[in-house]
């Protein structure tokens, strides 16, 4: 600072001594903002007491007992100058399928009226995939009028608790510092096999003689922040990995999947009062079960003595100490923090005459089945889309886009299961020197890359997209658009130095 004004006084003779001052001003005030960090954090469960209905397959599944309690993990943080509030977020991490039936809106509704200070449309919910967690949308599944949780009913109950979960980390936000840093685990392996003619199909054999290979990329990195309040010691940690949590997705017990030990295991080491949100990137097309070498990895992890939910947690963990060891040696307490919400549009998927006809006869079949109500829903919405097509009155997917900035790194936000190569697109085109990508922050269809519409199969078909590739694409773009704009105004932590 001091050689910066010795530098302008150099110039005083050819420099008119009102822009000089001007200039001195200008220096002073911006080297004079003193960005601090507040944070906060909770944790609740979201786990119902009696029985309920689990989402994530075509069919009816009531839980009876609980294998892992679901939960929702709060992170409020707030950037300081002084006592004014320069800006802020509050990210809930919930073990769910996704973000629907109104849970963010209740959310959001309840907070309203006990954080006056809250703009709430500042609040994002992400889900980390299970598909062992209870349903939240009315007429998916046939359910018995009583005995069991219906889904308003958990609606209701989740979003009172993540509410409070929220006033809670808000009102306990202390000055403290950030660090992030970068793992590796292999939990993601790609979902789609490919046959001879350009074929694909999830979760195809691929022991089978016109088997060619794997659809895409798998992204094995672990990106992670890290939180400590002002005596250094470790109070959250968010974790972003490119898989759903889907490991036990066809049980009947409710089952947060391997958060459940990460959090275990990470807390029996670090303190049980951390608090660890799961992040899933993008990941529409990973899964954390291999699609072959089966019998072999079976094998390893018998000879270990560890359940596949253990060694993916194992994995994690491995991966999350290798970033911590590089991140607490930075630890930024003035890292500047900025949140921008936009909405946005996306284009829909048009649907074909051909796929028009093919699923109105596959309607007319599933309706006669009242075990198949969900499957028959399913495809009847894509004939109220082609309707709307065909009238006129459709209107573009909107959407509701969080990037957020915390020093040099970037988080970004979507709704759907995006595909894994926007999401590497986001990542390799970000100016911040690590981007989260953080899907299922809505409702959660597919949203495929033009190679696996191709191929076509279950997440790459007409019924699994509202939005197709060319959406994604205008939603990598409008993503990219908005991370640029929050490295416009402020340096990045290497550039100070």
């Amino acid at each position: 600072m001091h050689f910066r004004i010795c530098c302008l006084f150099r110039c005083i003779k050819s420099v008119a001594f009102g822009t000089l001052a001007t200039l001195i001003v200008m220096l002073i005030g911006h080297q004079s903002r003193a960005d601090e960090l507040y944070i906060g954090s909770a944790s609740v469960s979201i786990t119902p007491d009696g029985p309920v209905s689990l989402t994530g397959q075509m069919h009816t599944r009531i839980a009876r007992n609980v294998e892992s309690e679901v939960t929702a993990t709060v992170l409020a943080l707030e950037s300081r100058d002084g006592d004014q509030s320069l800006d802020y977020a509050i990210m809930v991490s919930c073990d769910l399928v996704c973000i629907r039936g109104g849970l963010l809106e209740a959310v959001r509704e309840r907070v309203k009226g006990k954080l006056k200070d809250v703009d709430v449309n500042k609040i994002v919910l992400n889900a980390t995939h299970t598909h062992t967690a209870p349903t939240m949308v009315e007429g998916r599944y046939n359910l018995p009028a009583e005995g069991v949780m219906q889904p308003k009913e958990f609606v209701d109950f989740a979003s009172e608790r993540i509410a409070d979960a929220i006033i809670k980390a808000w009102s306990s936000r202390q000055a403290g510092s950030v660090g992030w840093g970068l793992g590796q685990a292999v939990i993601a392996h790609n979902r789609r096999a490919l046959y001879s003619g350009g074929r694909a199909q999830m979760y195809g054999r691929t022991n089978t003689n016109d088997f060619r290979g794997i659809e895409g990329y798998e992204d094995h990195g672990l990106e992670v922040l890290f939180f400590w309040n002002k005596k250094e010691e470790l109070i959250a940690t968010a974790i972003n990995v490119a898989c759903p949590s889907q490991a036990v997705e066809g049980r009947r017990a409710v089952n947060a999947d391997f958060w459940h030990p990460v959090r275990q295991a990470l807390q029996t080491k670090h303190g049980k009062n951390l608090h660890v949100l799961g992040w899933t990137g993008a990941a529409g097309d990973h899964v954390p079960r291999p699609m072959y070498r089966k019998k072999a990895e079976d094998r390893m992890r018998n000879l270990r003595g560890l359940t596949l939910l253990e060694e993916l947690s194992r994995r994690i963990v491995v991966g999350w100490e290798e970033a911590y060891e590089g991140a607490r040696q930075e630890m930024h307490s003035d890292a500047v923090l900025i949140h921008k919400v936009k909405a946005i549009e996306l284009p829909l998927r048009t649907v074909t005459e051909k796929d028009y006809n093919r699923v109105k006869a596959e309607v007319t079949a599933y309706a006669k089945d009242p075990s198949k109500v969900w499957i028959k829903n399913w495809k009847q919405s894509v004939l109220d889309r082609y309707d709307r097509q065909q009238s006129g009155t459709s209107k573009p997917y909107e959407m509701e886009l969080h990037t957020i900035r915390i020093g040099d790194i970037a988080i970004a936000t979507n709704e759907f299961e995006l595909f894994n190569d926007f999401g590497t697109q986001m990542k390799s085109r970000s100016p911040a020197l690590q981007t989260f990508v953080i899907q299922l922050c809505g409702a959660g269809s597919y949203i495929p890359n033009e190679r696996a519409t191709l191929g076509g199969s279950y997440s790459a078909v007409i019924e699994s997209n509202l939005v197709g590739h060319q959406g994604g694409q205008v939603l990598t773009e409008k993503t990219i658009e908005s991370i640029n704009e929050l490295f416009t105004t402020h340096q990045t932590i290497d550039e100070k130095k």
